[in-house]
């Protein structure tokens, strides 16, 4: 019979030579886990002693207490009479239960800065500063929408516009819309939903997911009960430690009836400095400094907020000639490679086609090098230079996204598709599988509505006839072609 704990005495063991934490109603000693816990010890031992129970859920899938720790690490249970006497009464307010009251509808909340607002509104401090937070200044992130500002639509008049079909192919398979769910982690910090939500409210428009590494649940739960054809990826941060990333390449490769590609993420080897995610690592106080604990967490930047904790024990090793070939072993679902920021790159992409099928021109959300150039600067450096990239790979880009406007901008220059990545998490935040539903819906009728008074029935007729890049174009790289096509797409000359 298990051994049972009360809360009092759990709470004594609550330093680094001592660590234990109470999960779902039971006992754990963590002591021998602190120095490999991929976020570090720090944010264990401020909960040494506690029930952990609200942070550790929304943040890891089921199956990792299991996979990290010994059975014997598993002490007992803790008497939940004791939990009861030992937690503060939350108390609200009249004017909290008003504002409860009064939250609007979503039906109300009429474009994705509102539904960002409500959920800012909703969700804990900390989701909000991790999803929001970006590099540096945020300067990327905020020119990652102002680019699509300055590209100017040129609509054209006296065009039957009844018809609008927005459905298109990405590598091969028939989707909905041309927007998707960009890989973002952690979506059950902002609604128990999580990345399952997600997926339901795709299949409401049959719009394609790309699941993150670093989601809240498990693959295996997100795509339960998918609709048939939906069509997911999976995004692939490659470990150090090698076996980790191979055991999920299999698990993927396992469900290739609905995973129908891995998105290799390059664009953040390393992690940004997202300042406002660090900050609110600190907030509440720390109990313990980082060189008690004897490991290397003092070396970590920023205190280590969210971001730092996912990416710890990610690979910053990749290159062309050895990865693709590595990935080749392991998986034979097409690659799509994400984070390009040049043309060479993209350039360089190419010519690894066919394992490469698509590249994603991405510089992070703005999250990793803050005054890394917008995807859509990207996309013209490649009309530009390289044109002949569109015809070998797919080219989506993702960031900036915040009006069907900027969507059909992308798609007449090029893109095949477009992905949205904080906007289905705010859409949990504010009012979960409903609210992310009501982001594509909102997203859905604006591009259909630009695509109408463009003149444009379907996304095959879209193209740079309908925009002007001008103000744009100026401001894209202007240097050397750095390119050699020797022999990859022209014929030589005998």
């Amino acid at each position: 019979m298990a051994k049972v704990f009360d809360a009092a005495e759990v709470a004594k063991h609550n330093t680094p030579d001592s660590c234990w934490v109470i999960l779902y109603g039971n006992v754990y000693d963590v002591t021998e886990f602190l120095t490999s816990h991929p976020g570090g010890s720090k944010i264990i031992l401020k909960l040494a002693g506690k029930d952990a129970t609200d942070d550790y859920d929304p943040v890891h899938p089921p199956g990792t207490l299991e996979e990290n720790l010994r059975p014997e690490a598993r002490l007992g249970q803790v008497n939940p009479d004791s939990l009861v006497r030992a937690k503060v009464p939350d108390v609200k307010t009249d004017a909290q239960d008003d504002a409860a009251d009064q939250r609007p509808s979503l039906e109300s909340l009429l474009n994705l800065d509102e539904i960002e607002a409500e959920a800012t509104r909703r969700i804990p401090k900390k989701a909000w500063a991790y999803y929001f937070s970006a590099s540096d200044d945020l300067w990327s992130k905020t020119n990652n929408n102002a680019a699509y500002r300055d590209i100017l639509l040129r609509p054209r008049v006296f065009v039957d516009c009844t018809a609008c079909d927005m459905s298109t192919s990405i590598l091969g398979n028939k989707v909905g819309v041309p927007f998707f769910i960009a890989p973002a982690a952690m979506a059950r910090l902002a609604h128990p939903d999580g990345e399952h939500g997600m997926a339901k409210a795709a299949a409401r428009f049959g719009a394609m997911q790309v699941v993150s590494n670093n989601a809240s649940m498990t693959p295996e739960q997100i795509v339960e009960g998918a609709a048939p054809g939906q069509v997911f990826g999976w995004q692939l941060y490659v470990q150090n430690h090698r076996d980790k990333s191979i055991a999920m390449l299999k698990r993927i490769n396992a469900m290739r009836d609905r995973f129908k590609f891995i998105v290799l993420t390059l664009d953040a080897p390393v992690p940004g400095k997202r300042e406002l995610d660090e900050k609110s690592n600190f907030e509440g106080g720390n109990n313990v400094q980082a060189a008690a604990s004897g490991n290397d967490d003092a070396k970590r930047p920023g205190g280590g907020g969210v971001g730092q904790q996912l990416f710890f024990g990610t690979a910053c090793d990749l290159t062309w000639q050895t990865t693709l070939p590595w990935l080749a072993e392991h998986t034979d679902l097409p690659i799509v490679l994400k984070g390009l920021q040049t043309h060479e790159d993209a350039y360089l992409a190419a010519q690894y086609a066919p394992q490469v099928k698509a590249i994603i021109l991405s510089n992070h959300g703005g999250r990793a090098m803050d005054t890394a150039p917008p995807a859509v600067h990207t996309l013209l450096e490649i009309r530009k230079y390289c044109p002949e990239v569109f015809s070998k790979i797919e080219v989506w880009v993702d960031g900036g996204i915040r009006r069907g406007t900027d969507v059909v901008k992308a798609l007449c220059l090029g893109a095949t598709a477009v992905g949205i990545g904080r906007a289905p998490l705010f859409g949990l935040g504010a009012g979960g599988q409903a609210g992310v539903e009501r982001v594509l819906e909102i997203l859905a009728a604006e591009t259909a509505t630009c695509m109408r008074l463009l003149g444009a029935k379907n996304n095959s007729e879209l193209g740079p006839r309908f925009v002007n890049t001008r103000r744009v174009e100026r401001d894209i790289y202007d240097g050397d072609p750095g390119l050699d096509k020797r022999g990859l797409w022209t014929k030589a000359k005998l």
